[in-house]
């Protein structure tokens, strides 16, 4: 069960940081070319950075699933070797027609930025090292059923 909730959460993170962190991303190198950089959308767009940031953190950090980190992180690193394969087609992936919404196109061009940039290789490669920690796959000492007695300390059976 635990690793069909770190599925749902590592759809969950690859949603954030494609969405949220392209938005943000756009949002901070739109806010930046247009006006100075105390301007309010700076501070959303870096806020919300920092949301990404927080999320990405919990879930490298958190032991829930390998999975929780092994879903974005192959979606990362798969969009990246198709980038560097195929840069048409990788970069076809990313919605920019007019009929979809001006926030999902704005997500979109600030995903392509971290692609471009290899932000997303980064990304990739620092969400795939925790599933390589066996620890992370095994489970928890207290979520085990033990059916047998505890021996008091010092006794040899």
């Amino acid at each position: 069960m635990r690793h069909l909730a770190g599925f749902v959460i590592g759809l969950v993170v690859t949603v954030a940081v494609l969405g949220g962190g392209g938005w943000a991303v756009q949002q901070a190198f739109g806010s930046v070319a247009a006006t100075p950089p105390d301007s309010q959308s700076m501070w959303i767009a870096l806020g919300a950075m920092a949301a990404v940031g927080l999320v990405v953190g919990l879930v490298v950090a958190g032991r829930v699933s390998p999975l929780a980190t092994f879903v974005p992180s192959m979606v990362m690193l798969a969009w990246t070797v198709t980038y560097a394969l195929d840069m048409n087609r990788a970069l076809s992936l990313i919605p920019s027609e007019p009929s979809v919404n001006q926030i999902i196109r704005d997500a979109g061009w600030g995903s392509r930025a971290m692609l471009t940039t290899g932000v997303f290789a980064l990304l990739g490669v620092a969400l795939f090292i925790p599933v390589l920690m066996p620890s992370r796959w095994a489970r928890r000492r207290d979520d085990l059923d033990e059916d047998y007695e505890a021996t008091p300390e010092g006794s040899y059976y």
